[in-house]
C-alpha cells in the first residue's frame, strides 16, 4: 500500500512528524535526489535541529535546519492539530527568512 507510514519521529517541538514511503520516494527520487541517502540526517534534523523557523507563507509550516557538510539540510514540515508531516527536504546554502521559533 503506497500510503503506508514509512517513519515517524517526535520533533524538537514535541510534534510527531511522519512521512509515507510514497512521499519519501517522491522527495528522494524525483524532487531532491541528493537527500536519497540522508534519511538518518533528516530524522536527526527534526529531532535535534540547529534552528527552527516559521515559514513566511504559512503559520502551519516549519523549517527545521541543521548543518550538513558546508551546507544546510532543511526539512519542511506542516504541523496540524498537534501532529505533522514532511512536506519536503532539501540542501540549501543559506537559511531562509522567517520568524525564529527555536535556536540551539
Amino acid at each position: 500500500m503506497p500510503s503506508e507510514l514509512y517513519f515517524e519521529v517526535v520533533s524538537k517541538l514535541g510534534v510527531k512528524i511522519r512521512t509515507t514511503k510514497s512521499h519519501w520516494d517522491l522527495i528522494t527520487l524525483i524532487k531532491h535526489p541528493i537527500i536519497r541517502d540522508l534519511e538518518p540526517e533528516v530524522k536527526n534534523c527534526l529531532c535535534q535541529p540547529m534552528e527552527i523557523r516559521l515559514s513566511q507563507d504559512s503559520n502551519e509550516v516549519y523549517l527545521y535546519y541543521t548543518r550538513w557538510t558546508k551546507y544546510w539540510l532543511c526539512v519542511v514540515a506542516r504541523h496540524l492539530n498537534g501532529e505533522g508531516f514532511i512536506v519536503t527536504a532539501y540542501v540549501a546554502d543559506k537559511i531562509k527568512e522567517g520568524e525564529v521559533i527555536w535556536k540551539k
